[in-house]
C-alpha cells in the first residue's frame, strides 16, 4: 500500500538520534511487516478525550509510550511553571495494573522532576480514585494516573488531574494540549533529579480509607454487617489493594474474594474484558456467590473507579444490574440519609450527565435538592463542585457504572461506591427487604425508567471516519420521527442549540460543546447519540418511560418497556 507524506514525515522523525534505538528499530519492523499498522501508528497524535489520553502501547506518535507520555508531561511541567509562578510544585503519580504501568509512571516522574517539581509516586499499584484524594491530602498542583481503566490489555492511558483533585477542564485542558503541541520530541527533559521524587505509600492509604469510611457509612448496625454475605473481586485490578481492607475497617466481616481473580495482573486471563458492564466478567463471581449463597456481588474495573453489582431478584436468583439503577440506588439512598439527619435545606445539589437516567431528576426535585447535569464524564461532576460552592455536593453518577459519594474524591471512586452499596443492601436486609425490593420501590414511587446502551466499535483510521461521518448523517438529516412517535426535540451539542421540532423555536444551551446528539419523542423517550471519547465506539443510549403503579406488575410493565426499546432499535436501524 502507498504510505502518505504526511506519515512518512512521522516516520522519518522518530528514526533520528532523538529517538532510542529500541524504538527505532521496533519502527523499521513494522514499516517491513506491517505498512496498515505503520499508518494507524502514525496517522495522528494522540488526543486528550473524555478521560485523558489513552491508546495501544507502541512505537509512534498515535501510540502510548515514553515519548509521547514525556512530551505530554513536559508541556505539562511547562505549563505549570506559568500556571503557578513563584510556587514550590508539586505533582503525585499513580498507576494501574496494566503492562508498562509501573515503568511509563517512572518516566512520568522522571520528566517532572527533570522541571525541578517535586514528585510524590506511590510505590506499587493504587486505585484512581486514591490518587485524586492524595492530590489534595498532599497538597499538589497536578496529578497523574496512569490507566487505560477496562480497555483491552494492549491499551494504556494518562489522566491529569488539577489542584482541585478533578480532572482537567476548561481553561487548562485547552492551555496544557497547546503547550504540548507546541514542543518537539528533542525538548522532552528525560534526566530525572532523583532527589524530588519520593515514593509514598502506607500513610495516603490509611488516611485514605479513613476519609472513605467517614464518608459512605451511615448508621448501619454491626450485626447487619455482619449477616451481609458479600462477594467481591477485583477483576485482577488496583481494588485488591483497598476494597478488602475498607470493608474490614467498616466492619464487613463476611466477605469472599473471588481467588483467581485476585491478583493483578494486566492481561486479565479470567476474563475477554475486566469491564464489569458487561455480565460475563462477574462469571465467576455469580458462580461464588451461588455456592456460598452470596446477598450481592460487586466487580470493579482495572482501576477501580467503576464498579458492577449484582443482587437476588424477587425469585432468588443474581440479576446484574446496570449502571442508571445502581446510581439511582444509591443516590436515593443517600437522599433519605440527608434528610433523616435533617441536613436538607435547599443548598444541596446532586450531579449527573446527558446520557444518564432522566430519573434521577425526579429524585433530587422529590427531595427538594437540585440537580445539575453535565456533559460525560466525572471531571464535568468535579467542576460542578467547584463551580457552585456555595452548595453541598451530595453524590454524583452517571450510566457507565460510575459513581461518587460527596467531596473527599473528585472522581467516580468504586472504593467508596463499594462501602456505600454494602450499607444499602445491610440495611435492607435487616429490614426484611432486599437491594432489589428497594429498587421497584423507587420505580413505584418515582416513574419506572429502562436504559439500554447500544456500542458500535469502528477500530482505526477508517472506523474514526465512518463514526464522524454517520455524525454529520444525523446532525444534517435529523429523523422526525422514531417507533411511530413524533420527534419533538434536538439538542445538538456541538452547536449548543436546542430545537423544538414541532414550533421551530431555539434555544442556546449553556453547557460546553460536545459532539453530542439527543432526540426526545413526544412518549418521553430519549436516544442519544454519542462518539466515545477514550474507545473506538459511538455509543447509542435509550431511555424510556411508563408509570408503575404496583410491585406486583413490574413484570408486565418491564416487558412494555423492553418492546418499546426493541422497536426504537429497529427504527433508528442500530440492530
Amino acid at each position: 500500500m502507498e504510505i502518505k507524506q504526511n506519515i512518512l514525515d512521522a516516520v522519518n522523525e522518530w528514526l533520528t538520534p532523538t529517538f532510542d534505538n529500541e524504538t527505532q528499530k521496533e519502527i523499521i519492523e513494522i514499516m517491513t511487516s506491517s505498512p496498515k499498522d505503520l499508518e494507524e501508528s502514525f496517522y495522528k497524535n494522540l488526543e486528550f478525550g473524555t478521560g485523558g489520553m489513552r491508546g495501544i502501547m507502541g512505537a509512534g506518535n498515535n501510540r502510548i509510550n515514553k515519548y509521547t507520555l514525556g512530551k505530554s508531561t513536559q508541556g505539562l511541567s511547562d505549563y505549570m511553571h506559568k500556571s503557578f509562578p513563584n510556587q514550590s510544585l508539586k505533582a503525585v503519580i499513580a498507576y494501574d495494573c496494566r503492562k508498562n504501568s509501573n515503568t511509563l509512571a517512572k518516566t512520568v516522574a522522571d520528566v517532572f522532576s527533570a522541571n525541578g517539581i517535586a514528585v510524590y509516586l506511590f510505590s506499587d499499584l493504587r486505585p484512581t480514585p486514591e490518587l485524586s484524594f492524595a492530590l489534595k491530602y498532599l497538597g499538589c498542583q497536578c496529578g497523574i494516573v496512569l490507566t487505560a481503566s477496562h480497555n483491552p490489555p494492549e491499551y494504556n492511558g494518562y489522566k491529569v488531574y488539577w489542584e482541585d483533585g478533578g480532572q482537567i477542564v476548561p481553561p487548562q485542558d485547552e492551555g496544557i494540549i497547546n503547550t504540548i503541541e507546541k514542543l518537539n520530541y528533542n525538548q522532552i527533559k528525560f534526566n530525572a533529579n532523583e532527589d524530588l521524587i519520593h515514593y509514598i505509600d502506607t500513610e495516603v492509604d490509611q488516611a485514605f480509607i479513613k476519609s472513605t469510611i467517614e464518608n459512605a457509612s451511615f448508621g448501619t448496625s454491626a450485626e447487619a454487617k455482619k449477616n451481609l454475605n458479600v462477594v467481591f473481586t477485583s477483576l485482577h485490578g488496583t481494588s485488591i489493594k483497598l476494597v478488602p481492607d475498607t470493608l474490614s475497617k467498616a466492619g464487613y466481616s463476611n466477605v469472599h474474594l473471588v481467588p483467581e481473580q485476585s491478583v493483578p495482573d494486566g492481561n486479565f486471563p479470567t476474563v475477554k474484558s475486566p469491564n464489569p458492564e458487561e455480565p460475563e466478567a462477574l462469571t465467576m463471581a455469580l458462580a461464588l456467590a451461588d455456592k456460598l449463597n452470596g446477598d450481592i456481588v460487586i466487580g470493579t474495573d482495572p482501576d477501580c473507579d467503576r464498579l458492577g453489582v449484582a443482587v437476588r431478584n424477587n425469585e432468588g436468583a443474581m440479576t446484574l444490574l446496570n449502571g442508571n439503577q445502581t446510581m439511582i440506588l444509591m443516590t436515593a439512598f443517600l437522599l433519605k440519609e440527608w434528610k433523616k439527619a435533617g441536613k436538607i435545606n435547599g443548598k444541596q445539589f446532586v450531579g449527573s450527565t446527558i446520557v444518564s437516567t432522566p430519573m434521577i431528576m425526579e429524585l433530587a426535585t422529590a427531595y427538594g435538592v437540585e440537580c445539575k447535569v453535565g456533559l460525560t464524564g466525572f471531571k464535568w461532576i468535579a467542576k460542578m463542585i467547584k463551580d457552585f460552592p456555595e452548595l453541598e455536593f451530595i453524590g454524583g453518577g452517571e450510566e457507565s457504572f460510575g459513581f461518587m459519594v460527596g467531596d473527599a474524591v473528585r472522581d467516580k471512586d468504586a472504593v467508596a461506591a463499594t462501602l456505600l452499596v454494602c450499607e444499602i443492601a445491610a440495611q435492607a436486609k435487616a429490614n426484611g427487604s432486599t437491594v432489589y425490593k428497594e429498587l421497584l420501590q423507587l420505580y413505584v414511587e418515582h416513574g419506572f425508567y429502562k436504559e439500554h446502551l447500544i456500542s458500535i466499535t469502528k477500530k482505526g483510521m477508517e472506523g474514526l471516519a465512518e463514526i464522524n461521518q454517520m455524525m454529520v448523517t444525523m446532525r444534517n438529516n435529523p429523523v422526525k420521527e422514531i417507533n411511530g412517535q413524533r420527534v419533538i426535540m434536538l439538542e445538538d451539542y456541538k452547536s449548543s442549540v436546542a430545537k423544538n421540532l414541532l414550533t421551530g423555536e431555539e434555544e442556546t444551551m449553556n453547557i460546553p460543546k460536545a459532539d453530542v446528539l439527543i432526540y426526545y419523542t413526544e412518549d418521553g423517550s430519549k436516544i442519544c447519540a454519542r462518539p466515545s471519547g477514550t474507545e473506538p465506539k459511538i455509543k447509542f443510549y435509550i431511555s424510556v418511560n411508563t408509570e408503575l403503579d404496583a410491585l406486583e406488575n413490574f413484570t408486565k410493565v418491564e416487558t412494555i418497556l423492553n418492546n418499546k426499546i426493541k422497536n426504537i432499535i429497529v427504527s433508528m436501524q442500530l440492530n
